[in-house]
């Protein structure tokens, strides 16, 4: 299949959709989390090699180095009392508003709602419990702001939260606490999202002392994902070019070693779709050096024909049809001059049984 630029005023989603038989949809990580299968395709060579995620380190060297999303899942998804007994089941939209709820300050919150609810109306955590409760205020489509009254929001969250699993995952056998153990990476860190960044579900310690056993340089950035990261596409997205708003943050030494390592001409590995955007707009925004946490916001919308300015190669999952995600990837690939369009590399994963989505494999795009 020839690879070609998008012609954003003629866009096509078809370019973006394949067939995924139902027994490639990976309902839980591999055993151990490193044995998932790895796709290393070099873009310069049109070369494959099938390998796994635990041998990552024979395909990079000390001219590479990564940067992992440290950014940690709260239980975002919350089932809340209705005064007459009923049950809402409500996915609050937590990187908004993750600083005020960090302080115990919030006040207002937005979440999506699946289901018929009254504006007004009091869903509460316990039954009736007058000091823990939500009240919609506002709606727009299927997503509405709710003013809160609560205690200690976090806490609740913690302990009456659920995590926010993709519909995909519905069917898997992972109770609430081994979910809360494998549906986040190793180095998690930051509270904030409301899905993971799944690229880095694939690393371990040992494969951590492996790549550092090559002078293999990490470096750490703090994407809170959102809406932006999973929301399927539209119009609307592709008419503005722009996505939800996401929040980021990286702190002045992390900001200082990628700088560095970049001038030293090191090539930037990032780990996942949701680095590669942060530090695509990192690179696009005047920083000022001068405080110890720098703070950002982005609606992103990385599509073909896209120049990457920082990233150079990219370690990502298989993601879902139609997804900006992608969109994401097929941008790097033509970026890169790839001789192969995104949907052949999907199609020979799917030949070679490859696992797809949140718990599946890796690719590696170099």
């Amino acid at each position: 299949m020839k690879n070609k630029n998008i012609d954003n005023e003629n866009f096509d989603l078809s370019l973006y959709d394949y067939n995924l038989p139902s027994d490639r949809i990976a309902l839980e990580p591999a055993k151990p989390r490193d044995f998932s299968k790895l796709m290393v395709y070099n873009t310069q060579k049109d070369e494959i090699i099938f390998d796994i995620f635990y041998n990552l380190q024979k395909y990079l060297d000390e001219n590479y180095f990564l940067v992992f999303n440290q950014t940690k899942v709260l239980p975002a998804r919350v089932n809340l009392f209705k005064k007459t007994g009923g049950k809402i089941k409500i996915l609050l939209l937590l990187n908004e508003k993750i600083n005020e709820i960090k302080k115990n300050k919030i006040k207002e919150i937005r979440g999506i709602v699946n289901k018929e609810i009254r504006l007004n109306e009091k869903l509460y955590f316990y039954p009736q419990d007058e000091n823990n409760y939500l009240i919609p205020i506002k709606q727009e489509k299927n997503i509405f702001t709710f003013k809160v009254v609560t205690e200690d929001f976090l806490i609740l969250l913690k302990k009456m939260g659920e995590v926010p699993l993709p519909p995909y995952l519905k069917r898997t056998h992972l109770n609430q606490d081994e979910l809360r153990r494998k549906y986040q990476s190793i180095f998690a860190k930051k509270i904030g999202s409301i899905a993971a960044p799944t690229a880095s579900f694939h690393f371990t310690r040992r494969v951590l002392k492996r790549l550092k056993s090559k002078k293999i340089n990490f470096c750490f950035i703090t994407l809170h994902v959102g809406l932006a990261t999973f929301t399927p596409l539209n119009d609307e997205f592709l008419r503005k070019k722009k996505l939800p708003l996401e929040y980021w943050e990286i702190d002045l030494k992390n900001y200082k070693k990628i700088k560095k390592l970049k001038k030293e001409n090191k090539k930037l590995v990032a780990v996942g779709t949701t680095t590669t955007r942060m530090l695509e707009s990192l690179v696009r925004k005047k920083i000022k050096a001068n405080k110890k946490i720098i703070l950002g916001e982005t609606d992103l919308f990385i599509m073909p024909p896209f120049k990457f300015k920082i990233v150079d190669a990219l370690i990502t999952n298989f993601h879902l049809p139609r997804s900006s995600l992608m969109m994401l990837v097929e941008a790097f690939l033509q970026f890169k001059k790839s001789p192969k369009h995104l949907k052949e590399l999907y199609q020979i994963a799917i030949d070679n049984d490859f696992r797809f989505y949140s718990f599946g494999d890796a690719m590696l795009i170099i």
